[in-house]
């Protein structure tokens, strides 16, 4: 351990026996209301403005996701050949993460062809990101009803009902499909799966593959997509600009080769937009647990065409980001830690909040203390409190750490780290999208042809996310996504393609007399965080 903090852990470690011991109360409504009223990074009203035209024109986002809303399209007033697209098929899938893979795959059941674009590789993407689990109700004590009152709980109740409705009824299916292709859930003895409680649940029904559910999700996925020779696959071909026909209906997309900065058209009878997140933005300056990949790209391109957005102004900043040592800041540190019974503590070697509370809770909670004056500063300046992990082993023992988080105990093993004898050092990263483009039950969004799954979409989650519900999410859209686009594609014929909706994007642009500040979607902004730009870094 470094030696900055052997006086803050000899305190950690010298209350560690009373805090086992110790029972903390979730909190009451209006307590959970004050602590994110007062800290929570979506209460800060001076980092969002109203967006200034357009489907959402009014509605308030933070600054960096406005500007992008309005960028201006990289195709600028370039000519470019639409007459003459170097693919068409039935069903163009943009994104190669879990949501898009499944979408692929559906849509391939259904009987189309299929051409999946994706900005890097094929699988990279926050999907293998993800850590901590997917939540099905498969227990005899549980339930969809029981899951779908839990979700809503957590969202605070402005989740879209029928979204939420759907994605925990079609949740035990969608286990029995990913059994199916081979994802190695963990199971006990008997071969029944195992399942654990995550944060702001009231039952265990989270599944999980160790502590890299994401990864081994991903994997299958990538495998039947590769496996299925009818599904073309394009890498570091990001999307930069829907197509439309004469009605408004998405009828394909103008590709980028990141290779040789080559346009590539794509005609489309569906398209659906699967392009994940926004964590690589940098919203208020926060590190992010996010890919190099998730720019928001869908937003932007959906926003032209005229589908609106719902919640666009609510992100997640989960709880726990590595922030030490530095190399590791923003990484995050799952959520399954904290539900095998890690403790929270701060400088003074108190716990100050139940860990299972809801993500926001406790994120806002953490962010407390370090603004007043109870948290720990690294030599660069950043600030968090201590997740104390050997706990898990003084009340279990010995190997529980090293047994159940795998992947943990190698990424801090990489930095001289031992987590089952160590705490370490965390503070909220920037971790989901919760807001997204308009859906319907089965990812339609208001403009024809045009389908959206995945983090890029919004409403199922309301204003705030349970662990293990985005994995849910991505497979659970992504099917319905890819079942409908097929089923759309077999019913019509390929419209013309035309950038008339760019059109009519720039005169509302010059009738709101907005300059843009950039264009959008950025793809690749700047990645470099100094740590003096970081939101951890001042009480």
């Amino acid at each position: 351990m470094d030696d900055f903090l052997k006086e803050y852990a000899a305190v950690l470690e010298a209350t560690r026996a009373h805090r086992i011991q110790e029972a903390l109360p979730l909190l009451r409504d209006s307590d959970k209301e004050e602590v994110l009223t007062r800290f929570h990074p979506d209460y800060k009203r001076e980092a969002y403005r109203a967006i200034r035209f357009g489907p959402n024109q009014g509605d308030e986002t933070v600054h960096e996701l406005a500007a992008l809303l309005e960028g201006d399209s990289p195709l600028g007033t370039e000519a470019i050949d639409l007459s003459q697209p170097a693919y068409q098929v039935d069903v163009l899938v943009l994104g190669g993460g879990g949501s898009g893979a499944t979408a692929a795959l559906k849509a391939r059941e259904g009987g189309q062809s299929v051409l999946l674009a994706t900005k890097l590789r094929l699988g990279d993407s926050n999907t293998v990101m993800a850590e901590g689990g997917i939540q099905v109700a498969v227990r005899e004590d549980d339930s969809p009803v029981q899951h779908f009152v839990d979700a809503m709980h957590g969202g605070h109740y402005k989740n879209d009902p029928a979204l939420l409705k759907v994605m925990v009824e079609d949740a035990p299916f969608i286990v029995n499909w990913l059994d199916s292709l081979g994802v190695l859930f963990d199971r006990d003895d008997d071969g029944n799966l195992k399942v654990k409680k995550g944060g702001g649940t009231s039952r265990a029904r989270l599944l999980a593959c160790k502590d890299y559910t994401g990864l081994d999700l991903m994997r299958v996925l990538k495998d039947s997509v590769l496996n299925e020779e009818s599904i073309r696959v394009i890498e570091f071909a990001p999307a930069i600009e829907l197509l439309t026909g004469a009605d408004g209906a998405v009828t394909g997309a103008v590709l980028r080769n990141l290779d040789t900065d080559q346009r590539i058209v794509v005609q489309a009878k569906s398209v659906i937009i699967a392009t994940g997140g926004i964590g690589r933005l940098h919203i208020q300056n926060f590190p992010t647990s996010n890919h190099f990949g998730a720019t928001g790209d869908a937003l932007p391109l959906c926003y032209r065409v005229g589908a609106r957005l719902t919640y666009p102004g609510t992100f997640q900043y989960h709880p726990t980001g590595a922030i030490h040592p530095e190399q590791m800041a923003g990484l995050l540190v799952t959520e399954a830690i904290r539900s095998g019974g890690a403790h929270l503590v701060n400088r003074a070697g108190q716990r100050f909040i139940n860990e299972l509370e809801a993500r926001d809770v406790v994120c806002a909670a953490i962010i407390r203390e370090c603004m007043e004056g109870r948290g720990i500063e690294t030599p660069l300046g950043r600030h968090g409190v201590w997740l104390d992990i050997p706990v898990i082993d003084t009340m279990n023992g010995e190997g529980v750490v090293k047994r159940r988080y795998p992947g943990m105990v190698r990424k801090y093993g990489r930095h001289g780290i031992n987590i089952a004898a160590e705490p370490v050092l965390i503070y909220p990263t920037l971790h989901y999208q919760n807001g997204g483009v308009q859906i319907g039950t089965n990812g339609e969004t208001e403009i024809p042809g045009l389908y959206v799954a995945g983090e890029a979409s919004g409403g199922v989650h309301g204003t705030n996310r349970l662990m293990g519900n985005s994995l849910l999410d991505i497979i659970v859209f992504g099917t319905r996504a890819g079942q409908a686009a097929a089923e759309r594609a077999a019913g019509t014929e390929h419209g013309a393609l035309t950038l008339a909706h760019l059109e009519q994007f720039r005169a509302q642009m010059k009738a709101a007399g907005v300059t843009p500040e950039t264009t959008s979607p950025l793809l690749l902004p700047n990645y470099v965080r100094r740590p003096s730009e970081a939101v951890g870094n001042a009480n």
